[in-house]
């Protein structure tokens, strides 16, 4: 499964150029030059990531980030931008951005930063839990998982299987992209070991959440 960005950059040559090397880098990205246009279509599609530049035509990324954590669209977001003073900084974080990367900038500078956030996970709600069922929740802020408010153990995979599943519901997650987001660099991915966390987080949430899709990955869902 590949991620979707959304880039908005309206330095043409720079846009096409982050284009070209996050597609080339496994990403689906579809870019803008202008703050409303992006705006419009955060709403219409669902993004990964977002990508922003803040001086850019008819809503500037500030504002941009301001509306869409007012309105609880908690999609992870970077600001790219020529902006430099602590002041810039502070209040990008103080929106609810995930990170902050100042121009000029190496490509793989950004991707590294952008792996980084979408192989942690971010949970941008005011509330922490996750409701998963009626009587079993995922407290964000702590990643632990409570059921009829007791502490239900996991291990650290178990929980950042849990995470990514959480993120996509109802998505199907192949093996390739569970490895990925779960396994550290350099780890050795275990299919034998993805059966045993799945096996484990199935007894605690119910068989029927996890499915399985033959040879392909896994769909969790709440219905």
């Amino acid at each position: 499964m590949r991620r979707r960005i959304l880039l908005l950059e309206d330095d043409i040559t720079l846009n096409e150029t982050i284009v070209e090397y996050l597609q080339e880098s496994n990403f689906d990205v579809l870019s803008f030059y202008d703050g409303e246009d992006a705006y419009e279509k955060i709403y219409e599609e669902k993004f990964d990531l977002l990508l922003l530049d803040v001086n850019v035509p008819s809503l500037n990324g500030f504002e941009l980030l301001k509306n869409l954590r007012i309105d609880n669209i908690n999609t992870p977001v970077i600001f790219i931008t020529s902006l430099n003073s602590m002041d810039s900084f502070e209040k990008g974080f103080n929106l609810g951005c995930d990170d902050y990367i100042r121009k000029p900038f190496e490509l793989k500078e950004l991707l590294i930063r952008i792996e980084s956030i979408l192989k942690r996970g971010y949970f941008h709600n005011k509330d922490t839990k996750v409701n998963i069922i009626d009587n079993i929740y995922f407290d964000a802020s702590s990643n632990l998982l409570f059921k009829d408010d007791e502490q239900v153990k996991l291990n650290n995979k178990e929980t950042k299987l849990l995470k990514l599943f959480l993120q996509n519901k109802e998505q199907m997650l192949s093996h390739e992209i569970i490895y990925e987001n779960v396994w550290d660099y350099g780890e050795e991915s275990s299919d034998d070991s993805l059966r045993t966390y799945i096996k484990n987080l199935r007894k605690i949430l119910g068989k029927e959440r996890i499915i399985s899709v033959k040879k392909l990955g896994y769909r969790f869902t709440t219905e």
